[in-house]
């Protein structure tokens, strides 16, 4: 059986333009189609057909009911958490790897498709096929880049896995979810874990290089609820960023197209999602979606501490004024000015899930306009129903900024001309 067309550890040091040459402009380099299994891929890619809402109802039992679940999926237990003995070597408490190497060590999975870091990098992602429980935890640490973990599907195969777990990122979950029954595995786990922005390898270099003051000793970062980018450092120190300071027009255009049209931060197909957005700081934002979900943090449950999520403040007026800069961009303000917003997000801002909600709501109005603006004839395949569902109490707000309605436009509406986009959020 032909393994992957391309090596991983050359894609992943590739550019974005090297790594997505020759492939429609909506992709996210998931390794789906370093398979076999690539003749499937028109049913199967969330960016060829976004089938949310029959695999939710496939694999959940039901569709989303309430508004929270239009923003975050299906859920039946939504917590935070964090393991009584944290992995040092994890972004956070390293909850997601302690339930991949259990799944190894009861017998219940064969194998863990789960992402490492390329040596002698930290951040360069190379998905790989774990055997051992070791192996998982190895791969503990956040990698914000492409990753193509769906490449190994073949591998899977070859080695007569029947039992898979399988820890990825939402356009890798929709495909493997879309594809479930051509794969022929008795057991299938599916961990997720949230994701936006994703970038190649060297633009995230380039990113931290602008972003930090020692860019070459960041051991992990992360885009956090008080408004600022954390960096934590070699020697335990942690830098802070703030969000309105980071530049960038000098960042340039590094997100993939299908990152800026993608709705599913929440990985909303997994079984159980391991995230931070909607918890406070330090702990683990646990979303268990199905029967399986609850099985599976019942298994990692006697290793784990609770405590009860925070959900505070108004989202409203922000989510709002995010709305009208993306319809009539702003320029950034001097520093002082900058420093003083900065404290007054700080202070008076969302927090916990509310937090969660303003940035998935100021993602999905961002990723919409993207799509309308750069891929409009893909709207109706491409945007889920739910966006519109999660967006509705800005509808108004949307009509008087973009000049035309929140809902897909049917076939008869003439289109309208459409403003620049503005800043991206994070």
């Amino acid at each position: 059986m032909d393994g992957p067309t391309k090596g991983l550890q050359t894609i992943t040091l590739l550019s974005q333009d090297a790594r997505l040459k020759g492939r429609p402009k909506l992709c996210s380099d998931c390794g789906f189609c370093d398979t076999s299994m690539r003749p499937l891929m028109a049913q199967s890619c969330v960016f060829v057909e976004n089938r949310t809402a029959a695999i939710e109802q496939r694999v959940h039992g039901r569709a989303r009911a309430t508004a929270d679940e239009q923003l975050f999926g299906v859920c039946r237990q939504v917590l935070a958490a964090r393991l009584r003995e944290p992995n040092p070597h994890a972004q956070w408490s390293g909850i997601t790897t302690r339930l991949g190497a259990l799944l190894l060590e009861r017998g219940l999975a064969d194998a863990v498709i789960t992402t490492r870091a390329v040596p002698g990098t930290r951040f360069a992602p190379q998905p790989f096929l774990a055997r051992t429980p070791a192996e998982v935890i190895g791969s503990a640490g956040n990698k914000p880049c492409l990753a193509p973990g769906l490449s190994l599907l073949d591998e899977v195969r070859a080695a007569g896995v029947r039992k898979l777990a399988v820890i990825g990122v939402g356009c890798q979950v929709h495909a493997l979810r879309a594809a479930q029954a051509e794969l022929g595995l008795d057991e299938l786990y599916v961990v997720g874990i949230p994701c936006s922005d994703n970038v190649a390898y060297p633009d995230l270099q380039n990113f931290l290089s602008i972003v930090s003051r020692s860019p070459a000793t960041v051991v992990h970062f992360e885009f956090m609820q008080d408004f600022s980018v954390h960096l934590r450092h070699e020697d335990g120190h942690l830098e802070k960023v703030n969000f309105i300071d980071i530049p960038m027009v000098r960042l340039g255009d590094v997100f993939p197209s299908a990152c800026l049209a993608c709705f599913d931060y929440a990985n909303t197909l997994a079984d159980i999602t391991f995230g931070y957005m909607g918890a406070p700081f330090g702990w683990q934002w646990v979303m268990v979606r199905n029967a399986r979900g609850e099985a599976l943090l019942d298994l990692v449950r006697p290793l784990l501490e609770f405590r009860e999520l925070l959900d505070a403040g108004d989202r409203r007026t922000a989510v709002a004024s995010y709305l009208a800069g993306l319809a009539s961009p702003r320029r950034r303000p001097p520093a002082p000015v900058r420093k003083l917003i900065a404290a007054m997000m700080r202070w008076r801002g969302p927090k916990g899930l509310e937090f969660a909600r303003s940035v998935i709501e100021m993602k999905m109005l961002r990723n919409l306009q993207y799509v309308r603006s750069r891929f409009g004839r893909m709207e109706a395949r491409v945007v889920p129903a739910h966006v519109y569902a999660a967006l509705e109490p800005y509808g108004p707000a949307y009509a008087q900024a973009f000049g035309r309605a929140l809902e897909p436009r049917t076939e008869n509406q003439e289109p309208t001309q459409r403003p620049a986009l503005g800043a991206e959020p994070r």
